[in-house]
């Protein structure tokens, strides 16, 4: 006896291929990645603000000899503006002094950036 199967009678149908669902599973484990826990977002801070204070060390040596750059000046006020969107309201009063400052030596170059 052979195997017939039931509705043999109906026309076959072919059915659509789903879309991979591998990008999304890639998609769903970058995001988990980039999910960081407290200690790694205390890392980073730490590294932000040892950046910022080397710099800051840099200007310092720069204007006890004259010769300020400009360049580290933007890097600095880059800087500054990274750390403002994370900063907490203790940081912000010494964030906006060390700023004015920046601003200050900018305008000695002629250069008065947008704020």
């Amino acid at each position: 006896m052979a195997f017939i199967p039931a509705g043999a009678e109906e026309p076959a149908r072919v059915a659509h291929a789903a879309p991979v669902a591998g990008a999304t599973g890639i998609d769903a484990i970058l995001a988990l990645q980039s999910v960081d826990g407290p200690l790694e977002r205390k890392k980073r801070a730490v590294r932000r603000g040892r950046s910022l204070l080397d710099t800051l060390d840099e200007i310092k040596a720069d204007l006890l000899v004259g010769q300020v750059s400009a360049e580290r000046l933007d890097r600095l006020a880059a800087m500054l503006d990274e750390v403002r969107e994370q900063a907490t309201e203790e940081l912000d009063a010494v964030l906006d002094d060390i700023d004015l400052r920046v601003q200050v030596e900018l305008a000695k170059f002629g250069r008065f950036p947008k704020r």
